[in-house]
C-alpha cells in the first residue's frame, strides 16, 4: 500500500492538494461519447440496441423493449431474503425523514411579487453497474423526487449480458417509488434520457452517478436536459488528533479507497505518531479486503500539520466529498466547516453510514466541487419562477428608478415601455 505523506507546506506545494475534475485528459473518451450521443439523438432505439449489445452486451430483440416489466419490481422486492428487504425498507424510510426536512415552506415576499417553485415533470436517474450494483443509489436518487412531487421518475441501470437487473435494483425501485426501469447503461442511456427516443421519454432532469462515460455524457447533454452535477472520483478527508483510534482512521480511509481506482482518502493530523500508526494499522487492514488491489491503486495521503487550526483551514482548502472529524473537539471544530459535501463528527459517525441509512444523501459534490455545490436533493427536481402582478399605483412608485437605470444603460425602449403606461 503507497501512502504519500507530507507536511503542510510540501501538501499545499503538491497538485494533488489542488486536485480538481479535469475531463481534458479524457479526450479520446469525450470524442467517442459525443458520438453516441449525437447517434442516440438522431437514431434513437436503432443506436441504442447497437450501442447497448457493443457496451453493455445485451439489447432487446425485435418483440423486446428496454423496458423491464413493472410486476417484475414488486416481485423482486417480493423474494428478497426478508433482511435485505428489512434493510432497504429502514434505510429507505431514514431517507425519506431527512428529505422531507428540505421543503422550504411558503414564505411572504413584496406585495404583487410571488416565488412560485414546481417540480420537473419527468426526472430520469441513473444506478451505475458494473463493479457492483448500487441499490443505495436507488433511494438515494428517486426518494428526493418523489418528495418534491416529481410526477414522473424513470430509472436507468445497466443489464446483465441475459437482460436481466440485478434483483436488489429493482426492488429498491420498487420500496422508492420508480415508475418505470430501464435496462440501459453507460454514455448511451444518458443521451436516451436527454433526448428520448421512441420507447424511452425525454425527462427534465437527469441525476446519479457514473463512471467516466456516464460523467462525459452528463457533460455532453447539458443544455437539452438539467443534471445534478459532473461528478470526479470519490474521496474522503479525515481530520484526527493524537487522542483518535488508528484503526477506526484506516478503517474510514480504505472504506472509500475501495470503490474505485481513481478515488482519494486523506488524513490530516497534528500527530506524527498517530500518523505512523495509521499508516501501519492501514497496510495490515488492505491485505485482509476482497477489493484489496483497488485500494492499493488509488490515491492515498497523509499531510502532518502543525495543528488543528491548520488541518481545518487544509480541509476548507481541500473541499471534500466527505470530511471526518475525529478529534476531541470534534463538535466545536465541525462549526469551522465551510466547503465540504457531508461532514461526520465524531469517532462512531462512519461515513458508510451516511452510504446507507443515516439519511443525508450520499450524491455529494467532489473534486472541489463542494466550494459551490450542494448534495442531491429535493431542490434538484425543483425550479423556481416569479410571478410579477402589479396595478398602476405599483407601476408609478417603481417608474421612476426603472426609468433612470434604463437610460443609464442606453436601452431607451426599456424606458419607453414603462413610460406609455402613465402618458
Amino acid at each position: 500500500m503507497s501512502v504519500k505523506r507530507f507536511d503542510s507546506a510540501s501538501w499545499l506545494g503538491s497538485p494533488m492538494s489542488r486536485r480538481r475534475l479535469d475531463l481534458s485528459q479524457f479526450g479520446s473518451e469525450r470524442a467517442v461519447v459525443a458520438d453516441m450521443c449525437a447517434r442516440v439523438a438522431a437514431e434513437g432505439d436503432d443506436a441504442l440496441r447497437e450501442l447497448g449489445k457493443k457496451f453493455d452486451g445485451w439489447a432487446p430483440g425485435p418483440r423486446e423493449t428496454f423496458e423491464v416489466p413493472g410486476r417484475e419490481l414488486a416481485a423482486a422486492a417480493d423474494s428478497l431474503p426478508p433482511a435485505d428487504r428489512d434493510a432497504l425498507e429502514f434505510a429507505a424510510k431514514r431517507i425519506r425523514a431527512f428529505h422531507e426536512r428540505q421543503l422550504q415552506p411558503a414564505s411572504g415576499g413584496l406585495p404583487g411579487l410571488e416565488l412560485v417553485t414546481r417540480p420537473v415533470r419527468r426526472a430520469g436517474l441513473y444506478a451505475p453497474g458494473g463493479r457492483a450494483a448500487y441499490p443505495s443509489t436507488v433511494l438515494m436518487t428517486v426518494i428526493p423526487a418523489r418528495i418534491a412531487k416529481v410526477p414522473e421518475v424513470v430509472l436507468a441501470t445497466p443489464p446483465r449480458p441475459d437482460g436481466s437487473v440485478p434483483k436488489a435494483i429493482l426492488a429498491a425501485a420498487h420500496i422508492a417509488g420508480v415508475d418505470t426501469v430501464y435496462r440501459i447503461g453507460g454514455a448511451q442511456a444518458i443521451a436516451a434520457l436527454a433526448y428520448g427516443t421512441t420507447t424511452i421519454p425525454r425527462v427534465d432532469v437527469v441525476a446519479g452517478p457514473g463512471n467516466i462515460y456516464v460523467t462525459l455524457a452528463k457533460r455532453e447533454v447539458f443544455g437539452a436536459v438539467g443534471v445534478d452535477g459532473i461528478a470526479g472520483p470519490t474521496e474522503v478527508l479525515v481530520i484526527a488528533d493524537d487522542g483518535a483510534r488508528p484503526d477506526f482512521v484506516a478503517a474510514d480511509l480504505a472504506a472509500q479507497l475501495e470503490h474505485d481506482p481513481l478515488a482519494w482518502a486523506v488524513l490530516i493530523t497534528d500527530s506524527s505518531h498517530l500518523a505512523d500508526r495509521v499508516e501501519d494499522e492501514l497496510a495490515s487492514l488492505v491485505g485482509g479486503l476482497e477489493r484489496k488491489e483497488i485500494i492499493r491503486k488509488a490515491n492515498c495521503c497523509i499531510v502532518v500539520a502543525g495543528d488543528l487550526d491548520e488541518a481545518m483551514h487544509l480541509a476548507n482548502d481541500f473541499a471534500p466529498e466527505h470530511l471526518l472529524i475525529v478529534t476531541s473537539d470534534a463538535d466545536r471544530r465541525a462549526t469551522q466547516v465551510e466547503n465540504a459535501g457531508a461532514v461526520f463528527v465524531g469517532p462512531y459517525s462512519t461515513v458508510p453510514l451516511g452510504d446507507y441509512v443515516a439519511g443525508p444523501n450520499h450524491t455529494l459534490p467532489t473534486a472541489g466541487a463542494a466550494r459551490f455545490a450542494s448534495p442531491l436533493g429535493v431542490h434538484t427536481f425543483l425550479k423556481r419562477t416569479s410571478v410579477l402582478s402589479l396595478d398602476r399605483d405599483d407601476l408609478e412608485m417603481l417608474r421612476d428608478a426603472c426609468v433612470r437605470l434604463a437610460e443609464l444603460e442606453g436601452l431607451g425602449a426599456h424606458a419607453h415601455a414603462v413610460e406609455v403606461r402613465l402618458e
